[in-house]
């Protein structure tokens, strides 16, 4: 098995040292063995951070994260949980397009004031 120190981790994935070390604590990944007070990992350790990586800018949570790995800590992806948080994604970014387009349109609406302008009423309606 090849491993690789804290260190090099850390270069290689562009984790912080203590962002490792909270994953370790929470279950996340884990160190194969210590040199000296450095932890050290298998590399697989890199495909696990990388999992982790992704699954944080989808939003999922910590613990979600925790339920995407196999027992020994291979990435095992749950499919109705990526599903899921893809129909998430799908309905802010839905949200988001709209609130978008309502701004586009009170920044360039022509109403004398934007409490005068209906689709901007119609924006703090919503709020």
């Amino acid at each position: 098995m090849d491993e690789i120190g804290i260190g090099e981790v850390v270069r290689r994935s562009g984790v912080p040292a203590s962002t490792l070390r909270y994953y370790e604590e929470r279950g996340l990944i884990t160190c194969v063995r210590r040199q000296g007070l450095a932890r050290v990992f298998s590399v697989a350790v890199l495909d696990q951070l990388a999992l982790i990586a992704v699954c944080r800018t989808a939003g999922f949570s910590l613990d979600e994260i925790l339920l995407m790995f196999a027992p020994d800590g291979r990435p095992s992806p749950n499919r109705e949980m990526l599903a899921a948080k893809a129909d998430e994604l799908d309905e802010t970014i839905r949200k988001l397009a709209l609130m978008r387009d309502d701004l586009r349109h009170a920044a360039a609406c022509r109403a004398p004031t934007h409490m005068e302008c209906p689709t901007f009423r119609r924006v703090l309606g919503q709020a």
